[in-house]
């Protein structure tokens, strides 16, 4: 655990909990005081611009000839037409209609046809705190003061020469909710059986805290018929030969983790950092961006050979886990709320600890977290 404030222990339990009485967790938003990401480092090209959102607040990225990113809210304050449209000169950017140019802050650096004794606007547009990291550019949407002492997601494996990195970046038209759940809840392998074969996962227990909830599985492999990539991963010990492997899943609010041991070793096999990021204002869209961290086998070049077959493989198991969590999200919407019936505990400490952490999906409450209703 990384809470600083103390942790709650649990073993599996069969039996039901008042957790889910806390109301619709479909109708939270993501807490915007965290860094998120929102492209791809190598989709913001020197001197080219690349739109993208956060809670239906469109934003703009470009990078300067300095090779620093910026982030700007995707409209000027002249006309409204987006920046994303405009033009990178140095370290400004240019509206492409009348040619009114921004700092990376968002200020106004120059309107070229006013005089002197032309009035200026009181101020140019939002800028948003930017860093980068792991191939990623994060921003910051919430309370720009409160970005300084905000730290990214740490990543170990990213930078270990003992792993290597395949990043995903899709879009997945569901409430980010469902993607916590879904990882977390590894009782859905049935839906798998035709790419990853019979897979057993036993809950060994779980942790709880006001932010964070870590479960670990016991995975062991029953037969079947696997994929390629599969068989590969399985060669790294992900249910392999009937071994008996270790899996920590754990929700860092806002970022999800998986860590798989192989029995026997001393480091996870492979490593997975996601974060869901919301898309449009009512937040039934969000944009998943994922780090898979495969540790190098002893042989060089193996992982290279196999490195097609397991982005297939894993391809696959997500589309699965796509089309399940889109089909949660038309129902939800068909049925006006959330009916679900969910009966186990682990979920439903999942659901209190993104309600706790969440906002409320209004104009006026968007950066007030909710307060914690354990009904």
């Amino acid at each position: 655990m990384t809470d600083s404030d103390e942790a709650e222990s649990c073993r599996p339990s069969g039996h039901s909990d008042p957790l889910s009485n806390m109301g619709d967790l479909r109708r939270v938003g993501a807490n915007p005081d965290f860094w998120y990401p929102v492209a791809l480092s190598k989709n913001v090209r020197s001197r080219r611009v690349f739109a993208t959102s956060f809670a239906g607040d469109r934003i703009v990225l470009y990078r300067g000839e300095s090779g620093a990113a910026h982030a700007l809210e995707d409209r000027c304050a002249h006309r409204q037409v987006p920046l994303s449209m405009g033009v990178v000169e140095g370290e400004t950017l240019r509206c492409c209609y009348h040619a009114w140019a921004y700092r990376g802050d968002g200020r106004i650096s120059q309107i070229p046809y006013l005089t002197k004794g032309d009035g200026r606007p009181p101020r140019g547009v939002r800028g948003y705190p930017v860093r980068e990291a792991y191939g990623l550019v994060f921003v910051f949407p919430g309370a720009p003061e409160k970005a300084p002492g905000t730290p990214l997601p740490a990543v170990p494996a990213f930078a270990s020469p003992k792993y290597q990195t395949m990043t995903f970046s899709r879009t997945v038209r569901c409430h980010y909710s469902f993607m916590h759940e879904n990882l977390l809840d590894m009782n859905h392998q049935f839906l798998h059986r035709g790419v990853v074969g019979r897979l057993h996962p036993e809950l060994l227990g779980y942790r709880t805290g006001p932010r964070s909830v870590e479960a670990r599985y016991l995975f062991t492999h029953d037969g079947g018929k696997r994929n390629p990539g599969a068989s590969v991963l399985a060669a790294e010990g992900f249910g392999g030969g009937g071994s008996c492997d270790v899996m920590t899943i754990r929700t860092e609010y806002p970022y999800q983790t998986l860590d798989l041991v192989p029995e026997g070793a001393e480091r996870p096999a492979f490593s997975l950092w996601a974060a869901y990021v919301p898309e449009d204002t009512e937040q039934r869209t969000c944009h998943t961006y994922g780090l898979l961290m495969i540790e190098k086998p002893r042989i060089p070049g193996v992982l290279q050979l196999a490195w097609p077959l397991i982005r297939r493989f894993t391809e696959r198991v997500f589309a699965q886990d796509r089309l399940a969590v889109e089909a949660e999200q038309r129902a939800w919407e068909e049925q006006g709320g959330d009916r679900n019936h969910e009966v186990f505990p682990l979920i439903l400490h999942v659901r209190k600890v993104l309600h706790a952490n969440g906002v409320a999906l209004t104009a006026a409450s968007r950066n007030s977290p909710l307060a914690a209703t354990d009904g």
